[in-house]
């Protein structure tokens, strides 16, 4: 993420319940709850990059 997105704040939020949640500036960019898998390989950096 960092050599794609410089500079990028990474945090990890703990949780229970499956979720999986990318958000970028507060807004949500992916939902593992949402969507019902996990991202594809490049998926969040193509998200990131919208």
């Amino acid at each position: 993420m960092r050599t794609r997105f410089d500079p990028i704040d990474v945090e990890l939020v703990e949780s229970s319940g499956g979720a999986f949640e990318v958000r970028r500036e507060g807004d949500l960019v992916f939902s593992k709850l949402k969507r019902g898998r996990f991202p594809e390989e490049d998926e969040l950096f193509e998200l990131l990059a919208e």
